[in-house]
């Protein structure tokens, strides 16, 4: 086998390993509410959303699209199986090391940061997309405040319309509810965060003189879902905790409108072909929900952690991403 191909074979394989990581990783984020609000038992959650994620994954590819050719363009790229190698290698150190702190961190950021820090490193930043880097900068920044604002006013629109309900049979209903709406948000989940990798392997083809359009192969894009899936079934309890208790107390009644918040402006982002941290998206719209329920009965701590570390994966990633390609780079 030619050297060439053993290094896209590499880095299909490191791709499919960060969908899988991203899979548990990001787990918490369509079942975590579920889970809190006992709509579902953790073993039923994770397999609803494996399910979901597998068929999202497999419904739409523009966001992958987008990640081949919005930052950087594959077909010029100087040296770029070493770029998307390093790259991919930083983002999963990053979501490993925040995955085992129990911190919902992006995959995302981790992801977008760890390829422009190699692209720059190797080619310097003209090789950098400016405007579709500040395209996907905008939705990655733009996109949680969007949950929080559309989770405060939706739970205000619920809590205008059940205010005379009894509490009991109300949580009881939207316990129901909760079961479609967290099979929503899972598949809004697939059809955004498995795209990446599908972005990256694509990227890696195109660069090794193995496709010659953007589009996504049809192997990828299963590859992709079944490697986000199984990585859905293997849970990441350590962020459930995080994300479906300790952001507050959440209800049936806060878990649907968290739920259908996050799974909303996903969708939208997929729609529009952009990339978006379901991680923070989801976790704002808690916090928005949260803010609209009792904002005395938020945890402000946990979502100030969470916030830091939102803001320093993207420079922390870029940074391990050119380190590792600056190493990489003497050996391929």
């Amino acid at each position: 086998m030619e050297f060439l191909t053993v290094i896209i074979v590499l880095i299909v394989i490191f791709a499919l390993l960060f969908d899988f990581i991203n899979g548990f990783h990001d787990t918490a984020n369509a079942i975590a509410t579920s889970v809190s609000t006992k709509a579902l038992t953790p073993r039923r959650a994770i397999i609803l959303a494996a399910v979901m994620n597998f068929v999202g994954a497999l419904t739409f590819t523009g966001v992958a699209q987008t990640i081949t050719s919005g930052i950087t363009d594959p077909f010029k790229l100087d040296n770029g199986l070493a770029v998307i190698l390093a790259a991919l290698i930083a983002a999963i150190i990053w979501n490993l090391v925040t995955w085992y702190a129990g911190i919902p961190s992006s995959s995302s950021h981790a992801i977008i940061g760890a390829i422009t820090g190699a692209v720059i490193v190797s080619a310097g930043f003209d090789a950098i997309h400016f405007q579709g880097f500040l395209s996907i900068l905008e939705a990655l920044i733009f996109s949680p405040v969007l949950a929080f604002v559309v989770g405060f006013i939706l739970y205000g629109i619920i809590k205008v319309i059940f205010k005379n309900s009894n509490l009991a049979k109300t949580n009881k209903r939207f316990r129901l509810v909760q079961v479609l709406t967290a099979s929503v948000q899972s598949f809004a989940h697939g059809t955004n965060d498995a795209q990446k990798s599908m972005g990256i392997i694509t990227m890696a083809l195109i660069v090794g003189g193995m496709h010659t359009t953007t589009d996504i192969p049809f192997w990828v894009q299963v590859s992709c879902a079944a490697a986000m899936a199984l990585g859905t079934s293997v849970g990441g309890w350590r962020i459930i905790k995080t994300v479906g208790g300790k952001i507050m107390k959440i209800r049936p009644v806060n878990g649907v409108a968290a739920d259908l918040t996050g799974a909303a402006v996903i969708f939208g982002a997929t729609l529009i072909h952009l990339p978006v941290s379901t991680t923070h998206v989801i976790s704002s719209g808690i916090l928005g929900v949260g803010a609209s329920h009792r904002p005395k009965g938020v945890n402000w701590g946990v979502a100030k952690r969470m916030v830091v570390t939102w803001v320093i994966t993207l420079p922390i990633t870029a940074t391990l991403g050119g380190v590792i390609y600056y190493i990489l780079n003497f050996f391929l």
